[in-house]
């Protein structure tokens, strides 16, 4: 299997709630990021530098989170699929 085919399994493949929540906090992170970057008017430079810092980590935080598989489901899933 390829690289670029195991990606998509796993991104396809169900995740582990504990993942799902961090997933969830992960986007709340980006988005706060996103907001304050975007935010109309004068915004402190110590403020865009921390917002440019949130939006990174929430973005990697989501990748990470996206590509972690839950085991147990994924093997019901195949299991119904053969049967």
């Amino acid at each position: 299997m390829t690289t670029i085919d195991e990606i998509k399994h796993r991104a396809l493949a169900p995740t582990p709630p504990f993942f799902q929540f961090l997933k969830k906090a992960g986007l709340l992170i980006a988005a706060i990021g996103t907001a304050m970057l975007t935010a109309p008017g004068e915004v402190p430079e110590i403020l865009l530098a921390y917002a440019g810092h949130a939006v990174t980590a929430g973005t990697i935080l989501v990748s990470i989170c996206q590509l972690t598989v839950d085991e147990g489901k994924l093997e019901e899933k195949l299991l119904q699929v053969v049967k």
